[in-house]
């Protein structure tokens, strides 16, 4: 039933500052905006291999259950890094908060979590499946 992760959504009261912030981490611009001259309501970049969408949406558009939960509630999406502890070094640079510290689950699997500028958590981890998975489609 479920084919696999098409877009992760997050969402901000400023996209432009979340589209600016995302791209200083990610190290490119987003690829696609809405609308795609003047304050943008929602903007898209492509991460990875595989090119995982990543979208940040106006917060005035999200669900209900969305716009009103705390900072850091809800799931926790992990994308998969290097080196779990310089991601968290940068993401601190960067603004983000501490909201589940380094947690080894596992040979191969290291997790972390922050609270992003806009309230989104943002997961990474280091995962020898990815790792495996990434190295077969480069080969």
């Amino acid at each position: 039933m479920l084919r696999g992760l098409t877009t992760i959504t997050y969402t901000a009261d400023d996209v432009a500052a979340a589209r600016d912030w995302y791209a200083s981490l990610l190290g490119q611009d987003a690829y696609f905006a809405q609308p795609a001259e003047d304050t943008p309501a929602y903007v898209e970049f492509r991460v990875g291999v595989d090119e995982d969408e990543l979208g940040i949406m106006d917060r005035r558009f999200a669900a209900p259950v969305a716009r009103d939960a705390a900072a850091g509630a809800g799931a926790t999406v992990y994308w998969a890094v290097d080196d779990v502890e310089a991601t968290l070094a940068r993401l601190a640079e960067l603004g983000a908060t501490p909201h589940e510290p380094r947690t080894e689950r596992g040979p191969g699997f290291v997790t972390a979590s922050v609270v992003d500028p806009f309230g989104n958590v943002l997961g990474v981890m280091e995962n020898r499946h990815f790792d495996e998975l990434a190295s077969g489609r480069r080969a």
